[in-house]
């Protein structure tokens, strides 16, 4: 199956999202290329980056995913080549 290169931007606005957020990238961990935190504790939120390879209908279920939970926003971007 083909597969895709994309990063998924991914804002926590609620702290208490975030168990529900790791569970969910577990459960796409072997897609997972890598991934990277941030905190902006001046404004109360969380900005986290993931690097995915996977079929485009899998990027897609996980950002939708990820989208559907309360306090979570997430976008993905897709790699052209």
């Amino acid at each position: 199956m083909e597969t895709r290169i994309a990063v998924i931007s991914i804002i926590v606005e609620k702290p208490d999202a975030v168990g529900a957020l790791n569970s969910l990238l577990h459960t796409y961990s072997a897609y997972i290329i890598g991934r990277m935190g941030l905190p902006y504790r001046e404004r109360g939120l969380s900005i986290i980056c993931v690097a995915i390879d996977a079929p485009a209908d899998k990027i897609n279920a996980l950002t939708g995913a990820l989208g559907r939970i309360e306090g979570i926003n997430a976008k993905a971007a897709y790699s052209s080549i």
